[in-house]
């Protein structure tokens, strides 16, 4: 099948030069128009899509400094992934005794699906021989710091909001625990936010996010 097929676009395509070299006057002014028009549009495209390529060192927690490659689109989605770990509890302090952990579970597993979404989004950037990319680094955030506190936190709470429907939060035995533990992952997060920010060049990101 795959055979047919090249024979048959070989065989269009014969025809289809044969064609135009057999025009002459306006036609063939029109063809070559129209295809140095298309190939116009496709290095204009190829320019946007690497416009403003630079380097850029960022330390990613508990790993170590990766230079990283972006352009306009790369920054677009750095932002995007700044603004919403910066304004949600993934960096924003939860005390003992203060707010409530389900809240945190549940906003923490929105900026693991907002993040998702926002990849599935936006195209791949352009890589370089030893550079990261701002997709890297969301999809590390993701698996080591969102996805392995959700996985062991989420169920734990799920089993005692079942076990004790209507009872208070501050009740239940590892409340202490999560919270400790959520503390380190919203350290590791802010660090992560202000990679993202340094990505999309915000400028004094550290106050910004508080």
């Amino acid at each position: 099948m795959r055979l047919v097929t090249s024979v048959a676009a070989g065989s269009l395509a014969g025809l289809a030069v044969f064609g135009i070299t057999c025009l002459s006057g306006r036609a063939l002014f029109a063809i070559v128009g129209g295809v140095a028009g298309a190939l116009a549009m496709l290095v204009l495209r190829y320019y946007r899509s690497t416009a403003r390529l630079s380097e850029i060192k960022v330390t990613v927690p508990q790993l170590s400094e990766f230079t990283f490659v972006v352009n306009d689109d790369a920054r677009r989605v750095a932002w995007h992934l700044f603004v919403e770990t910066a304004t949600r509890v993934s960096t924003q302090p939860l005390e003992d005794g203060d707010g409530i952990v389900r809240e945190a579970l549940t906003s923490l597993h929105g900026l693991f699906s907002t993040t998702r979404e926002t990849l599935k989004a936006s195209r791949p950037s352009t890589g370089t021989l030893g550079g990261h990319t701002v997709e890297q680094l969301a999809i590390t955030m993701l698996n080591h710091e969102l996805r392995p506190f959700l996985s062991a936190w989420h169920p734990r709470l799920h089993a005692y909001e079942q076990a004790h429907p209507g009872r208070s939060e501050s009740l239940w035995p590892q409340n202490a625990d999560c919270r400790a533990e959520l503390r380190l992952v919203q350290q590791h997060l802010g660090g992560y936010a202000r990679s993202f920010a340094r990505l999309a060049g915000v400028l004094d990101a550290a106050t910004v996010i508080g």
